[in-house]
């Protein structure tokens, strides 16, 4: 998998690098859309140990440049909203083509990364839903905390609610191991309940 995988993955973590905003993950401050990359990644091996080169680009491109692409740009409200996000997925799968054809990907191996970021498939494709696990669960590892304080407890637990459902059982089964506060923990109990 070395060459043009190490090649790909070097240029996506180039461009995510370049994001402005900052957060920290396991104690360590790096731009944003680089460190979920990095967690995208490694949860995508650990559900899925066998998982095929096309995953492992997926997962680590899932938001690439994201921050180019505010949520400001779309209107407010429900919406808007999915139409940001449709628009960002399309975005990610458009960039990352050409990062992968750079580095030597053929047709094939680039349309199924595209089709992964877009989340084609979703419950119905085992690598998708792979994809999507890893996504609820970087969520829930670096966002949970600053959601929960501005939308508050009643929303937040309905917010997990909807990303419970988005899980498959082994991807929820992997919310008992992530680091995360003791209120944040209840809320999630709450949620499942």
């Amino acid at each position: 998998m070395a060459g043009r995988f190490d090649e790909a993955v070097a240029a996506i973590d180039a461009a995510n690098a370049d994001d402005p905003h900052q957060i920290v993950v396991r104690g360590e401050t790096r731009p944003k859309e680089l460190a979920h990359a990095v967690l995208m990644t490694e949860w995508v091996h650990h559900l899925d140990p066998g998982a095929s080169e096309a995953q492992l680009l997926a997962a680590r491109a899932h938001h690439l440049r994201r921050w180019s692409s505010p949520r400001s740009s779309q209107p407010e409200g429900r919406a808007g909203y999915l139409r940001w996000r449709s628009a960002l997925r399309k975005q990610h799968a458009e960039e990352v083509a050409g990062l992968l054809v750079a580095a030597g990907y053929d047709e094939p191996t680039v349309s199924r990364v595209q089709c992964i970021i877009r989340k084609e498939g979703l419950g119905s494709d085992p690598q998708v839903q792979v994809h999507e696990d890893a996504l609820c669960l970087v969520f829930l590892e670096t966002q949970l905390a600053a959601t929960t304080d501005s939308l508050g407890d009643d929303k937040m637990v309905a917010v997990i609610g909807k990303t419970a459902a988005k899980m498959s059982p082994a991807g929820l089964a992997c919310v008992a191991d992530l680091p995360m506060r003791s209120h944040d923990r209840s809320l999630i109990a709450r949620a499942l309940a």
